[in-house]
Protein backbone atom coordinates (compact mmCIF):
# COMPACT_ATOMS: atom_id res chain seq x y z
CA UNK A 1 0.00 0.00 0.00
CA UNK A 2 1.67 3.46 -1.22
CA UNK A 3 -1.04 5.55 -2.31
CA UNK A 4 -3.52 6.42 0.26
CA UNK A 5 -4.82 9.22 2.65
CA UNK A 6 -4.95 9.46 6.35
CA UNK A 7 -7.26 10.85 8.21
CA UNK A 8 -7.20 11.63 11.88
CA UNK A 9 -5.48 14.35 14.09
CA UNK A 10 -1.94 15.21 12.82
CA UNK A 11 0.77 16.24 14.56
CA UNK A 12 4.53 16.99 13.15
CA UNK A 13 7.22 18.94 13.35
CA UNK A 14 8.40 21.69 10.78
CA UNK A 15 11.53 22.75 12.62
CA UNK A 16 12.82 22.18 16.10
CA UNK A 17 10.61 25.25 17.29
CA UNK A 18 7.73 24.27 15.31
CA UNK A 19 5.13 21.93 16.01
CA UNK A 20 2.33 21.87 13.46
CA UNK A 21 -0.80 20.43 14.86
CA UNK A 22 -4.18 19.78 12.58
CA UNK A 23 -7.23 18.43 14.17
CA UNK A 24 -8.87 16.06 12.09
CA UNK A 25 -6.83 16.37 8.76
CA UNK A 26 -5.92 14.73 5.71
CA UNK A 27 -2.44 13.10 5.39
CA UNK A 28 -1.66 12.16 1.96
CA UNK A 29 1.08 9.39 1.32
CA UNK A 30 1.78 8.64 -2.95
CA UNK A 31 4.49 6.43 -3.79
CA UNK A 32 5.90 5.99 -0.07
CA UNK A 33 6.37 9.57 0.15
CA UNK A 34 4.20 12.23 2.23
CA UNK A 35 2.71 15.16 -0.06
CA UNK A 36 1.46 17.59 2.99
CA UNK A 37 -0.95 17.51 5.53
CA UNK A 38 -4.62 19.52 4.72
CA UNK A 39 -7.76 20.29 6.60
CA UNK A 40 -9.69 20.01 3.43
CA UNK A 41 -8.77 16.90 1.10
CA UNK A 42 -7.51 18.43 -2.17
CA UNK A 43 -9.91 16.84 -5.17
CA UNK A 44 -6.80 15.59 -7.30
CA UNK A 45 -6.38 13.08 -4.01
CA UNK A 46 -9.97 12.36 -3.68
CA UNK A 47 -10.02 9.03 -5.82
CA UNK A 48 -7.26 7.58 -3.28
CA UNK A 49 -8.03 4.91 -0.59
CA UNK A 50 -8.92 6.89 2.37
CA UNK A 51 -8.62 4.90 5.84
CA UNK A 52 -10.38 6.79 8.65
CA UNK A 53 -8.32 6.97 12.43
CA UNK A 54 -10.65 9.89 13.15
CA UNK A 55 -10.07 10.34 17.24
CA UNK A 56 -7.28 9.37 16.92
CA UNK A 57 -3.47 11.28 16.91
CA UNK A 58 -1.02 10.96 13.83
CA UNK A 59 2.44 11.48 14.39
CA UNK A 60 5.25 10.53 11.79
CA UNK A 61 7.85 7.58 13.11
CA UNK A 62 10.14 8.10 15.40
CA UNK A 63 13.82 7.20 14.93
CA UNK A 64 16.24 5.35 17.68
CA UNK A 65 19.68 6.40 16.81
CA UNK A 66 21.65 4.32 19.26
CA UNK A 67 20.56 0.94 20.94
CA UNK A 68 21.78 -1.86 21.95
CA UNK A 69 19.94 -5.24 20.65
CA UNK A 70 21.62 -7.87 22.53
CA UNK A 71 21.92 -5.93 25.58
CA UNK A 72 17.81 -5.63 25.48
CA UNK A 73 17.16 -9.16 27.29
CA UNK A 74 19.25 -8.00 30.50
CA UNK A 75 17.66 -4.64 30.47
CA UNK A 76 16.63 -3.09 33.80
CA UNK A 77 19.13 -4.77 35.54
CA UNK A 78 22.37 -3.93 37.38
CA UNK A 79 21.97 -0.02 37.00
CA UNK A 80 23.97 0.39 40.05
CA UNK A 81 27.10 0.58 38.34
CA UNK A 82 29.11 3.45 36.92
CA UNK A 83 29.89 2.52 33.28
CA UNK A 84 33.00 1.04 32.89
CA UNK A 85 32.51 -1.64 35.69
CA UNK A 86 28.76 -1.59 34.22
CA UNK A 87 30.69 -2.88 30.83
CA UNK A 88 32.69 -5.47 32.44
CA UNK A 89 30.29 -7.04 35.06
CA UNK A 90 26.72 -7.05 32.62
CA UNK A 91 27.16 -6.21 29.01
CA UNK A 92 30.62 -7.83 27.94
CA UNK A 93 29.63 -11.40 29.77
CA UNK A 94 25.99 -11.31 27.90
CA UNK A 95 27.42 -10.29 24.87
CA UNK A 96 29.72 -13.36 24.63
CA UNK A 97 26.26 -15.67 24.73
CA UNK A 98 25.84 -14.24 21.13
CA UNK A 99 28.39 -16.56 20.01
CA UNK A 100 26.16 -19.11 20.17
CA UNK A 101 23.46 -18.68 17.59
CA UNK A 102 20.46 -20.69 19.46
CA UNK A 103 20.57 -17.63 22.33
CA UNK A 104 21.22 -15.18 19.88
CA UNK A 105 18.54 -16.71 17.75
CA UNK A 106 15.95 -16.10 21.18
CA UNK A 107 17.46 -12.89 22.31
CA UNK A 108 16.83 -11.52 18.64
CA UNK A 109 13.50 -12.42 18.24
CA UNK A 110 12.63 -10.93 21.49
CA UNK A 111 14.05 -7.74 20.67
CA UNK A 112 12.82 -7.53 16.99
CA UNK A 113 9.32 -8.35 17.99
CA UNK A 114 9.05 -5.62 20.80
CA UNK A 115 10.92 -2.70 18.58
CA UNK A 116 8.33 -3.89 15.75
CA UNK A 117 5.36 -3.15 18.17
CA UNK A 118 7.31 0.37 19.23
CA UNK A 119 6.51 3.94 17.73
CA UNK A 120 9.93 3.51 15.95
CA UNK A 121 9.98 3.08 12.51
CA UNK A 122 14.09 3.65 12.12
CA UNK A 123 16.94 2.49 13.94
CA UNK A 124 20.63 2.54 14.76
CA UNK A 125 21.23 -0.51 16.11
CA UNK A 126 24.77 -1.87 17.74
CA UNK A 127 25.15 -5.86 17.35
CA UNK A 128 27.81 -7.95 18.51
CA UNK A 129 31.43 -8.71 17.20
CA UNK A 130 29.97 -11.84 15.83
CA UNK A 131 29.30 -12.22 12.31
CA UNK A 132 26.75 -14.74 11.78
CA UNK A 133 24.30 -13.45 15.23
CA UNK A 134 25.07 -9.97 13.21
CA UNK A 135 23.72 -11.76 10.26
CA UNK A 136 20.82 -13.48 12.11
CA UNK A 137 19.95 -9.95 13.56
CA UNK A 138 19.55 -8.38 10.43
CA UNK A 139 17.53 -11.36 8.72
CA UNK A 140 15.18 -11.03 11.29
CA UNK A 141 14.89 -7.19 11.05
CA UNK A 142 14.57 -7.24 7.11
CA UNK A 143 11.23 -9.07 8.08
CA UNK A 144 9.59 -6.59 10.46
CA UNK A 145 10.01 -3.83 7.30
CA UNK A 146 11.17 -1.10 9.72
CA UNK A 147 14.50 0.61 8.27
CA UNK A 148 17.28 0.15 10.53
CA UNK A 149 21.40 0.42 10.02
CA UNK A 150 22.45 -2.44 12.06
CA UNK A 151 26.92 -3.11 13.13
CA UNK A 152 29.14 -5.66 14.03
CA UNK A 153 30.79 -4.62 16.57
CA UNK A 154 34.88 -3.90 16.30
CA UNK A 155 36.96 -4.21 19.58
CA UNK A 156 40.45 -6.06 19.24
CA UNK A 157 41.64 -4.43 23.27
CA UNK A 158 41.02 -3.77 26.64
CA UNK A 159 38.48 -6.23 26.79
CA UNK A 160 37.92 -9.83 28.61
CA UNK A 161 39.46 -12.49 26.35
CA UNK A 162 36.03 -14.11 25.88
CA UNK A 163 34.91 -11.19 23.99
CA UNK A 164 37.87 -9.74 22.39
CA UNK A 165 39.29 -10.25 18.56
CA UNK A 166 42.46 -11.91 18.05
CA UNK A 167 44.15 -8.78 16.35
CA UNK A 168 43.03 -5.85 14.02
CA UNK A 169 43.45 -7.91 10.87
CA UNK A 170 40.85 -10.37 12.00
CA UNK A 171 39.03 -7.60 13.10
CA UNK A 172 39.05 -6.08 9.74
CA UNK A 173 38.46 -9.49 7.58
CA UNK A 174 35.79 -10.33 9.59
CA UNK A 175 34.45 -6.79 8.92
CA UNK A 176 34.90 -6.98 5.38
CA UNK A 177 33.41 -10.52 5.31
CA UNK A 178 30.33 -9.60 6.86
CA UNK A 179 30.13 -5.87 4.34
CA UNK A 180 30.17 -8.33 1.56
CA UNK A 181 27.77 -10.61 2.66
CA UNK A 182 25.35 -8.24 3.14
CA UNK A 183 25.31 -5.42 0.06
CA UNK A 184 22.65 -6.59 -1.63
CA UNK A 185 21.19 -8.96 0.67
CA UNK A 186 18.49 -6.51 2.25
CA UNK A 187 16.23 -4.13 1.41
CA UNK A 188 15.56 -2.13 5.02
CA UNK A 189 18.25 -3.34 6.90
CA UNK A 190 21.81 -1.75 6.18
CA UNK A 191 25.62 -2.18 7.87
CA UNK A 192 26.65 0.74 9.60
CA UNK A 193 30.53 0.42 10.77
CA UNK A 194 30.83 0.42 14.78
CA UNK A 195 33.63 0.22 16.77
CA UNK A 196 32.82 0.06 20.37
CA UNK A 197 34.61 3.08 21.58
CA UNK A 198 38.16 4.10 21.49
CA UNK A 199 39.40 2.06 24.38
CA UNK A 200 38.24 -1.20 23.07
CA UNK A 201 39.96 -0.13 19.03
CA UNK A 202 43.59 -0.51 18.77
CA UNK A 203 44.83 2.34 15.84
CA UNK A 204 46.07 -0.12 13.86
CA UNK A 205 42.25 -1.69 13.83
CA UNK A 206 41.04 2.21 12.97
CA UNK A 207 43.21 2.98 10.44
CA UNK A 208 41.98 -0.18 8.72
CA UNK A 209 38.13 0.76 9.66
CA UNK A 210 39.15 3.92 7.85
CA UNK A 211 40.21 1.55 4.98
CA UNK A 212 36.62 -0.06 4.76
CA UNK A 213 34.71 2.88 5.39
CA UNK A 214 36.27 5.11 2.45
CA UNK A 215 36.00 1.37 0.41
CA UNK A 216 32.30 0.62 0.68
CA UNK A 217 31.23 4.26 1.79
CA UNK A 218 29.69 3.16 4.93
CA UNK A 219 28.43 5.35 7.91
CA UNK A 220 29.62 5.17 11.54
CA UNK A 221 28.51 4.97 14.78
CA UNK A 222 30.45 4.97 18.20
CA UNK A 223 30.47 6.02 21.62
CA UNK A 224 31.98 9.96 22.48
CA UNK A 225 32.55 11.49 26.25
CA UNK A 226 30.34 9.48 28.04
CA UNK A 227 31.84 9.15 31.36
CA UNK A 228 34.45 10.74 33.31
CA UNK A 229 36.13 7.50 33.42
CA UNK A 230 36.21 7.04 29.89
CA UNK A 231 37.31 10.43 28.92
CA UNK A 232 40.20 10.24 31.07
CA UNK A 233 40.98 6.27 29.56
CA UNK A 234 41.03 7.78 26.56
CA UNK A 235 43.55 10.63 27.35
CA UNK A 236 46.07 7.80 28.76
CA UNK A 237 45.80 5.66 25.33
CA UNK A 238 45.81 8.69 22.79
CA UNK A 239 48.01 11.27 24.44
CA UNK A 240 48.90 12.62 21.02
CA UNK A 241 44.82 13.43 20.73
CA UNK A 242 43.53 17.13 21.24
CA UNK A 243 40.22 15.69 23.00
CA UNK A 244 38.37 12.25 23.03
CA UNK A 245 36.77 12.83 19.30
CA UNK A 246 40.17 13.96 17.73
CA UNK A 247 40.95 10.06 18.32
CA UNK A 248 38.46 9.36 16.07
CA UNK A 249 39.25 12.24 13.73
CA UNK A 250 42.88 11.46 13.09
CA UNK A 251 41.37 8.55 11.32
CA UNK A 252 38.50 10.63 9.12
CA UNK A 253 36.34 8.36 11.31
CA UNK A 254 34.22 11.94 12.62
CA UNK A 255 31.83 13.35 10.18
CA UNK A 256 32.48 14.95 6.83
CA UNK A 257 32.67 12.49 4.67
CA UNK A 258 32.02 9.80 6.70
CA UNK A 259 28.61 10.03 8.05
CA UNK A 260 28.69 9.51 12.00
CA UNK A 261 26.68 9.43 14.86
CA UNK A 262 28.13 9.75 18.24
CA UNK A 263 26.52 8.61 21.24
CA UNK A 264 26.07 10.87 24.72
CA UNK A 265 28.50 13.48 24.28
CA UNK A 266 27.68 14.36 28.10
CA UNK A 267 30.83 15.92 28.69
CA UNK A 268 31.67 17.30 25.26
CA UNK A 269 33.99 20.74 25.78
CA UNK A 270 34.12 23.50 23.62
CA UNK A 271 36.86 22.10 21.17
CA UNK A 272 34.99 18.52 20.85
CA UNK A 273 31.87 20.37 20.28
CA UNK A 274 33.05 22.83 17.77
CA UNK A 275 34.44 19.71 15.59
CA UNK A 276 31.38 17.86 15.91
CA UNK A 277 29.62 20.70 14.37
CA UNK A 278 32.24 21.32 11.64
CA UNK A 279 32.53 17.52 10.68
CA UNK A 280 28.09 17.63 10.72
CA UNK A 281 28.36 14.69 13.09
CA UNK A 282 25.37 13.44 14.46
CA UNK A 283 24.64 13.53 18.78
CA UNK A 284 22.38 10.46 19.77
CA UNK A 285 21.54 11.78 22.77
CA UNK A 286 20.45 9.28 25.91
CA UNK A 287 18.96 10.55 28.75
CA UNK A 288 17.75 7.92 30.65
CA UNK A 289 21.09 6.13 30.46
CA UNK A 290 23.01 8.78 31.21
CA UNK A 291 20.84 8.99 34.74
CA UNK A 292 20.93 5.02 35.10
CA UNK A 293 24.78 4.91 34.57
CA UNK A 294 25.45 7.98 36.86
CA UNK A 295 26.92 9.83 33.26
CA UNK A 296 25.31 13.19 33.76
CA UNK A 297 23.43 15.00 31.98
CA UNK A 298 24.37 16.28 28.21
CA UNK A 299 24.16 19.97 27.45
CA UNK A 300 21.38 19.71 25.10
CA UNK A 301 20.22 23.06 25.27
CA UNK A 302 24.12 24.36 23.92
CA UNK A 303 23.96 21.80 20.71
CA UNK A 304 20.15 23.06 20.32
CA UNK A 305 21.26 26.63 19.72
CA UNK A 306 23.78 25.86 17.88
CA UNK A 307 21.59 24.20 15.17
CA UNK A 308 24.29 20.92 15.50
CA UNK A 309 22.84 17.48 14.33
CA UNK A 310 21.15 15.87 17.34
CA UNK A 311 18.26 13.24 17.76
CA UNK A 312 17.35 10.55 20.61
CA UNK A 313 18.83 7.10 21.31
CA UNK A 314 17.19 4.27 23.99
CA UNK A 315 20.40 3.24 24.87
CA UNK A 316 19.06 0.04 25.93
CA UNK A 317 20.52 -1.64 28.06
CA UNK A 318 22.19 1.82 29.48
CA UNK A 319 18.44 2.49 29.11
CA UNK A 320 15.66 0.20 30.08
CA UNK A 321 12.97 1.14 27.65
CA UNK A 322 13.12 0.90 24.30
CA UNK A 323 10.28 3.89 23.77
CA UNK A 324 11.26 6.98 22.18
CA UNK A 325 8.62 8.72 23.65
CA UNK A 326 9.56 8.02 26.99
CA UNK A 327 13.37 9.29 26.05
CA UNK A 328 11.27 12.57 24.86
CA UNK A 329 9.88 13.07 28.49
CA UNK A 330 13.32 12.16 30.02
CA UNK A 331 15.15 14.64 27.43
CA UNK A 332 12.80 17.54 29.02
CA UNK A 333 13.38 15.94 32.30
CA UNK A 334 16.79 15.85 32.42
CA UNK A 335 17.23 19.31 30.95
CA UNK A 336 15.48 20.73 33.81
CA UNK A 337 17.75 19.34 36.53
CA UNK A 338 20.88 20.65 34.28
CA UNK A 339 19.20 24.29 34.53
CA UNK A 340 18.48 23.96 37.81
CA UNK A 341 21.29 22.28 39.52
CA UNK A 342 24.28 22.85 36.77
CA UNK A 343 24.13 25.61 34.59
CA UNK A 344 21.15 28.08 34.77
CA UNK A 345 22.11 29.72 31.54
CA UNK A 346 21.03 26.68 29.53
CA UNK A 347 17.36 26.73 29.61
CA UNK A 348 15.51 23.68 29.59
CA UNK A 349 14.63 22.00 26.39
CA UNK A 350 10.82 22.53 25.34
CA UNK A 351 7.68 20.07 24.08
CA UNK A 352 8.15 21.08 20.84
CA UNK A 353 11.98 20.65 20.77
CA UNK A 354 11.86 17.12 22.28
CA UNK A 355 9.30 16.21 20.03
CA UNK A 356 11.60 17.20 16.90
CA UNK A 357 14.50 15.25 18.44
CA UNK A 358 12.40 12.31 18.23
CA UNK A 359 11.17 12.58 14.86
CA UNK A 360 12.92 15.34 12.09
CA UNK A 361 16.17 15.48 14.46
CA UNK A 362 17.50 12.00 14.49
CA UNK A 363 15.21 11.02 11.24
CA UNK A 364 17.41 13.15 9.33
CA UNK A 365 20.42 10.77 9.48
CA UNK A 366 17.89 8.34 7.41
CA UNK A 367 17.31 11.45 4.50
CA UNK A 368 14.18 13.19 4.49
CA UNK A 369 12.71 11.38 7.39
CA UNK A 370 10.73 12.48 9.90
CA UNK A 371 7.97 14.89 9.28
CA UNK A 372 5.01 14.98 7.48
CA UNK A 373 6.44 17.82 4.91
CA UNK A 374 6.13 17.31 1.46
CA UNK A 375 8.34 14.78 -0.15
CA UNK A 376 9.02 12.94 3.14
CA UNK A 377 9.47 9.69 3.36
CA UNK A 378 5.92 8.37 4.81
CA UNK A 379 6.59 7.13 7.82
CA UNK A 380 3.62 7.56 10.75
CA UNK A 381 2.63 6.22 13.61
CA UNK A 382 -0.93 6.17 14.88
CA UNK A 383 -1.66 6.62 18.47
CA UNK A 384 -5.14 5.83 20.42
CA UNK A 385 -5.70 7.13 23.38
CA UNK A 386 -9.35 6.22 24.22
CA UNK A 387 -8.17 4.53 26.80
CA UNK A 388 -6.51 7.44 28.67
CA UNK A 389 -10.28 8.87 30.36
CA UNK A 390 -10.21 12.10 31.77
CA UNK A 391 -13.04 14.70 32.32
CA UNK A 392 -11.46 18.13 31.36
CA UNK A 393 -11.67 18.91 27.24
CA UNK A 394 -8.26 18.76 26.20
CA UNK A 395 -6.67 19.81 22.51
CA UNK A 396 -5.16 17.73 20.37
CA UNK A 397 -1.51 18.91 21.81
CA UNK A 398 -2.52 18.40 25.16
CA UNK A 399 -3.37 14.74 24.18
CA UNK A 400 0.08 14.51 22.60
CA UNK A 401 2.05 15.70 25.30
CA UNK A 402 0.01 13.54 27.99
CA UNK A 403 0.82 10.29 26.01
CA UNK A 404 4.50 11.49 25.38
CA UNK A 405 5.19 11.25 29.05
CA UNK A 406 3.04 8.51 30.08
CA UNK A 407 4.80 7.00 27.08
CA UNK A 408 2.62 3.49 27.33
CA UNK A 409 3.44 1.96 23.66
CA UNK A 410 -0.38 0.11 24.33
CA UNK A 411 -1.48 2.75 23.01
CA UNK A 412 -0.18 2.40 19.88
CA UNK A 413 -2.71 1.36 17.13
CA UNK A 414 -0.66 1.48 13.56
CA UNK A 415 2.40 2.13 12.38
CA UNK A 416 3.85 2.49 8.56
CA UNK A 417 7.50 2.12 7.45
CA UNK A 418 7.85 3.99 3.95
CA UNK A 419 4.28 3.75 2.67
CA UNK A 420 4.05 0.27 3.76
CA UNK A 421 1.66 -0.50 6.90
CA UNK A 422 3.68 -2.69 9.38
CA UNK A 423 0.55 -3.52 11.47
Amino acid sequence: MKNFVLKGSICYSKDKNTLEVMDEGYLVCMDGKSQGVYKVLPEKFRDLELIDYSEKIIIPGLTDLHVHAPQYAFRGLGMDLELLDWLNTNTFPEESKYKDLEYARRAYEIYVNDLKKSATTRACIFATLHVDATLLLMDELEKTGLKTMVGKVNMDRNSPEYLCESSAQDSADATIDWVEKVAVKYVNTQPILTPRFIPTCSDELMKKLSEIQKEYHLPLQSHLSENQGEIAWVKELCPDSAFYGDAYDQFDLFGGECKTIMAHCVSSEEDEISRMQENGVFIAHCPQSNTNLSSGVAPVRTYLDRDMNMGLGSDVAGGASLSILRAMADTIQCSKLRWRMLDNTLSPVTFEEAFYLGTMGGGAFFGKVGSFEKSYEFDAVVLDDTNLLHPQELSVKERLERMIYLADERNIAHKYVEGRKIF
